[in-house]
């Protein structure tokens, strides 16, 4: 059953209370440098998201939020620590988002500062408690950067804000353990209605990275937790929406493109599936339509097998045979496969 938390709004966008879950990417670029970051932004976008956050460590990349602002509709996020200035001036340069740390950012004075700018902006702040920042006090009492130490941080930061009589709060608990991760949501989530940040942080690079964040964000999406979520890769940031986008159409939260299932090969295929099948992904990976696609390598893995799909192939020695919904339609030659199966998607324009 899904939670359903307090919501809150980033520019046009909703996040909790029952809105749909987004995907967020962050920048490899500062804010400063408008030109190339208009050009990422628009890469990003063209990827599937538009909430993007960026590291804010000067006065600099605090002012580039404006012609950032001007020039693209992203939904930009500004990433502050240390310096509670940097977060104020980032708001008052038209970032519609900050997260901060308020264990690291300064004094009481310094979160206060925050708070009054984002709440007369209406701006929401999310806190960013990381294994790897927390506060001393934390570490102490609880021996190291356990999940309940995570989850305390978090609450009392959150109560700090709200001390302050600021409420449009998105919490997060990262940890580079995916179990960590795990438990410190789910302790997260019984005990606030907080919208929350999904991730596991510094997850690595590509197939370490996919791994874990899959299993730690898929695990909590699929309890029902989580309203927002980056997958953090050692990657270019489009591979980061790519991959939540995969995780969210694994679970059935999100469809917005094909879903290409393929039987994982044995001894009876009669061709090269693992081939084809990739091909297939290439194709028509990214068209538009939240289809089921499948491609099998035999008679036993074929109709029957994956009768749910929107359209399929079940292939033999030298040719495939084509159905809709379990119904077989025709056999073709291998060699024509895909160019008949884009005839059959050309017909459901």
């Amino acid at each position: 059953m899904k939670r359903v938390s307090a919501q809150v709004r980033v520019g046009d966008l909703l996040l909790g209370g029952g809105a749909p879950v987004s995907i967020q990417t962050m920048s490899t670029l500062s804010p400063a440098k408008t030109d190339l970051c208009v050009e990422q932004i628009r890469r990003i976008e063209a990827a599937g998201c538009r909430l993007i956050r960026f590291s804010v460590p000067d006065a600099q990349a605090a002012v580039g939020f404006e012609a950032l602002r001007q020039q693209t509709n992203a939904l930009l996020v500004a990433d502050v620590h240390f310096d509670y200035r940097l977060a104020v001036s980032a708001a008052e340069h038209g970032a519609h988002k900050i997260r901060i740390n308020p264990g690291n950012i300064g004094s009481r004075e310094g979160v206060k500062a925050v708070a009054d700018v984002c709440r007369k902006r209406g701006i929401p702040i999310r806190i960013g408690i990381n294994g790897g920042s927390l506060e001393k006090s934390m570490l102490a009492k609880y021996g190291g950067p356990t999940a309940e130490a995570l989850a305390e941080s978090a609450l009392q930061n959150a109560a700090m804000l709200e001390a302050f009589d600021f409420s449009d709060i998105v919490l997060s608990v990262k940890s580079s353990s995916v179990s960590k991760t795990i438990e410190a949501y789910r302790l997260l989530a019984q005990r606030c209605s907080y919208p929350l940040h999904l991730g596991v942080t510094e997850a690595g690079g590509a197939e370490m990275g996919m791994i874990k964040s899959a299993i730690g964000i898929g695990s909590l999406l699929h309890d029902g937790i989580g309203d927002t979520l980056r997958v953090s890769l050692t990657e270019d940031p489009v591979r980061e929406v790519e991959v939540g986008l995969e995780i969210l159409s694994a679970l059935g939260i999100r469809r917005d493109h094909p879903d290409i299932i393929s039987c994982p090969t044995c001894g009876r295929c009669r061709c090269d599936v693992i081939s084809l099948a990739a091909q297939a992904r290439q194709r028509f990976g990214k068209l538009d339509r939240g289809i089921t696609i499948a491609v099998m390598g035999c008679e036993v893995n074929g109709p029957g097998e994956a009768r749910e799909a929107d359209l399929g192939v079940a292939c033999g020695t030298g040719e495939g045979l084509l159905f809709r919904k379990g119904k077989p339609l025709r056999k073709v030659p291998f060699e024509r496969i895909l160019d008949e199966m884009a005839l059959e998607l050309e017909k459901d324009e």
